[in-house]
């Protein structure tokens, strides 16, 4: 009887949406606490700020000049000018409170209080600046150069909105109030971790068979410009113990961990052999190209999420992009978790194998004609120095095999916050 060979199982790729799916499932948002004002730069705000305080907090001059009743100087011309004592100076900081009589003006500095009974500013420039007596050339209307008192912040206004990024104007409204904290989810600390005996740190001697560590260090400046706290560990060899080891002592300080290479179907793929005996990493295929290979899960105590990366550069970077960006996101609270794609023309030709997301390099800029798009370099996953050249991913959907220039189509743009 003939022997029968029985084929092995084979488990069909995971999509693109269903793998971070799963992943976004598992991370939750972290917990927000009191932050200082650039501390919370870029983060969510988790509360809504009511102002304590009018801006302005009192009737001031926008202008240097002199605060005046304007019936004093009704009429005031080149031809005609208005003579008026001088009873004093107010300088922003330094002022005390003044009362103005009839038929007198004060000298007053740009910020400082509106005495009480002057209605305008006459400018420096409507005057001869005398200091004793003043010579007033031009007639001001009434609130003329005058901040007035909560004209642009009420007290209890809502300044800043439960949700919204805190960019540098919020910040600076927040100190103009008296913030000096606010409620945010704090950065992930994110530790990468690259793989392979055959790395070596820039700036050191390379042997026959080594390369230098480039993926830790994109790794970590792609979780920094995400927005989160990195670390980068460096280079961990192929001994599975120097990587349990290393692992291990940096969980202590991660919220996420990060690691490239090792997790493939080789020897030497020290980062899926011992994770897979842990039980709680999950490595599979996704349907993409380039990034294939992944891996997923929680390490250590306290139920770390680590992302197990493909070693080579490109997949590595376009990897973090689609998954680990989002969940750092999901961490801080920032929506969307997931770049948005924006539509832009293709200037070439694209193509793309049937059943997967192609993420092809490519340079995208905005012209007085329109949004376009150019694909940079070729498709190999090593290729760094066209990674490098590119700004933005043309997204070619799993059932699209070909675009053709002047095809619109979409786009993730990379060098720009979202």
């Amino acid at each position: 009887m003939a022997s029968e060979t029985v084929a092995e199982p084979t488990t069909a790729p995971r999509s693109v949406d269903e793998h971070l799916s799963r992943i976004i499932e598992m991370i939750s948002p972290l917990q927000s606490y009191d932050q200082s004002l650039l501390e919370a730069h870029g983060l969510p705000a988790c509360e809504d700020v009511l102002s304590p305080i009018a801006l302005p907090r009192f009737d001031n001059s926008a202008m240097d000049g002199y605060a005046v009743r304007r019936t004093d100087v009704e009429g005031a011309s080149d031809e005609s000018p208005i003579h008026l004592p001088v009873v004093g100076e107010s300088a922003a900081g330094s002022a005390k409170p003044y009362a103005l009589a009839p038929g007198t003006c004060l000298k007053i500095m740009t910020g400082a209080p509106m005495p009480a009974g002057a209605d305008a500013v006459a400018p420096i420039e409507w005057t001869d600046g005398g200091r004793a007596t003043v010579r007033i050339f031009t007639t001001p209307h009434p609130g003329q150069y005058v901040r007035r008192a909560g004209e642009d912040v009420w007290e209890g206004d809502l300044i800043v909105a439960e949700g919204v990024v805190l960019g540098p104007r919020h910040i600076g409204l927040l100190a103009s109030v008296g913030r000096a904290q606010i409620r945010a989810r704090p950065r992930p600390r994110v530790v990468v971790l690259s793989t392979g005996s055959e790395l070596r740190d820039p700036g050191t001697g390379l042997g026959f068979d080594s390369i230098y560590d480039g993926n830790s260090f994109m790794l970590a400046a792609a979780a920094r410009a995400a927005g989160a706290i990195a670390y980068r560990v460096g280079i961990v060899s192929d001994n599975p113990q120097d990587f349990s080891d290393a692992l291990s002592d940096q969980l202590v300080r991660a919220d996420v961990v990060v690691t490239s290479g090792g997790v493939s179907k080789g020897e030497y793929d020290v980062v899926k052999d011992v994770l897979s005996r842990l039980g709680t990493v999950e490595f599979c295929e996704v349907a993409m190209q380039p990034g294939k290979p992944q891996g997923f899960g929680r390490v250590g105590e306290d139920g770390t999420p680590i992302f197990t990366l493909p070693g080579n550069p490109v997949s590595a970077y376009i990897s973090f992009e689609v998954f680990v960006a989002p969940a750092l996101r999901r961490m801080m609270g920032r929506l969307p978790y997931r770049r948005p794609l924006v539509q832009a023309t293709l200037t070439a030709d694209v193509r793309s194998i049937p059943g997967r997301r192609q993420f092809v390099r490519a340079w995208f800029e905005v012209t007085a004609r329109g949004a376009t798009v150019s694909p940079v370099g070729g498709h190999g996953s090593h290729l760094v120095g066209d990674l490098a050249r590119a700004n933005a991913l043309v997204v070619v959907a799993e059932d699209v095999t070909s675009l053709s220039a002047g095809e619109v189509a979409g786009v993730m743009v990379l060098d720009r916050d979202s």
